[in-house]
């Protein structure tokens, strides 16, 4: 069975490993460029890289502590944060969003606090600050309080839309 490329490509660069033409092939991640000679040489390179976030804006008279470095505000395949230049030699990073600070015990452990997460889907959620020893974790936002019907020792409010 022979593969066919999604689309026309003009002028692509010739594969590495064996010189053949490089095509935009389809995956279950999206497209990526593959080797027309597929199952003889399974070179894959992806189309846009991300690994290391491009450079959106670079705000002035701001250095990193670490090594002096000019800070730039980048954008990685999770979303904005801010770098700087020498990344990624100097690892150092600092994120936009910074988490929900709460001053609620965790009714677990009775030892953490709770503080606001991301799950890798986007979704806001609460979780005990001493993971992985305390798994506690609610995807409402919780409140000072204690239950009247279960004497649970959160309450936790939950948003309706009409």
């Amino acid at each position: 069975m022979n593969k066919v490329a999604l689309f026309a490509v003009r002028k692509q660069d010739p594969c590495p490993a064996c010189g053949a033409e490089l095509i935009i092939r389809s995956g279950k991640h999206g497209p990526f460029l593959g080797c027309a000679n597929y199952p003889a040489c399974d070179y894959i390179r992806p189309l846009k890289s991300q690994a290391d976030g491009h450079v959106v804006k670079v705000p002035e008279g701001h250095a990193c502590p670490d090594c002096g470095a000019d800070k730039v505000l980048r954008q990685w395949r999770f979303g904005m944060f801010i770098g700087y230049s020498h990344y990624p030699e100097c690892g150092y990073t600092e994120s936009i969003d910074k988490p929900d600070e709460t001053t609620l015990a965790c009714p677990l452990c009775q030892q953490g606090k709770l503080v606001q997460r991301r799950s890798r889907y986007g979704k806001a959620f609460h979780s005990c600050d001493h993971y992985p020893a305390c798994q506690f974790a609610v995807n409402l936002t919780p409140v000072a309080g204690t239950c009247p019907y279960c004497q649970f020792p959160l309450l936790l409010v939950e948003k309706k839309t009409a």
